[in-house]
């Protein structure tokens, strides 16, 4: 089975490891810091041996990896992972950033059912089943989320079940939530918050989330990217 680094070294952006399997296009490796798409948070952006990566897929509990047409990789071969840095951070930022909001609304709103989030690298959306407009909490979400970025909190994460590989995030005082996606290792890393309401249709609310501050995305990566 394929060891995802990304989850416990979510700030490395390099790795060498060995293929596994290989069926025409589509490759599969030992180790792996490319994370596929899931929980609503988009693919990394990177190369295997220096081939883009065209596509990552979650196969079951495998990740899937599809190269160009013309690749020469074979099984036994050792290879690099590279992937771009700027685009994972700004995903974990964001994906954090979305579900602290995510959690405040639950604490607001009792019983409110979410019916879809995305996470790309410009925002992340959540969408929720309403009625009723969500715009009015919004100064209260916003406010509540800056705190506790300011607070510059531990984002802790860990398996749940190592055997079905399910993992969850705490901060300690503020929720624990299930979640496979990467994050940063601090609140304060989110940077602030601004959100924005969407409406999408009857019966559908979305709220967009954007950060207003960026990060340096160089001095937090480090010596991770070795």
């Amino acid at each position: 089975m394929t060891r995802k680094i990304f989850w416990d070294e979510p700030y490395r952006t390099m790795l060498d490891t060995v293929v596994t399997q290989v069926n025409g296009e589509q490759v599969q490796v030992e180790a792996t810091i490319f994370f596929a798409f899931s929980g609503g948070q988009e693919s990394d952006h990177g190369s295997l041996a220096g081939y883009p990566v065209i596509k990552a897929e979650k196969l079951g509990l495998e990740i899937v990896y599809t190269l160009a047409h013309d690749h020469s990789l074979k099984v036994g071969d050792p290879v690099a992972w590279r992937i771009d840095w700027a685009r994972r951070y700004r995903l974990m930022r964001l994906h954090f950033a979305a579900e602290m909001v995510l959690q405040l609304v639950y604490q607001l709103r009792p019983g409110i059912e979410r019916i879809g989030a995305h996470i790309a690298q410009d925002k992340a959306r959540i969408d929720f089943a309403s009625d009723v407009s969500l715009a009015g909490w919004f100064p209260e979400i916003e406010e509540a989320a800056n705190e506790l970025i300011a607070r510059d909190l531990p984002i802790v994460t860990d398996f749940s079940d190592v055997q079905a590989q399910r993992r969850y995030w705490q901060v300690e005082g503020f929720a624990r939530m299930a979640c496979g996606g990467t994050h940063p290792r601090s609140t304060r890393e989110i940077g602030q918050v601004k959100l924005k309401r969407k409406n999408t249709g009857r019966g559908k609310e979305r709220i967009e989330i954007l950060l207003l501050d960026d990060l340096s995305v160089e001095t937090l990566a480090g010596e991770s990217s070795g």
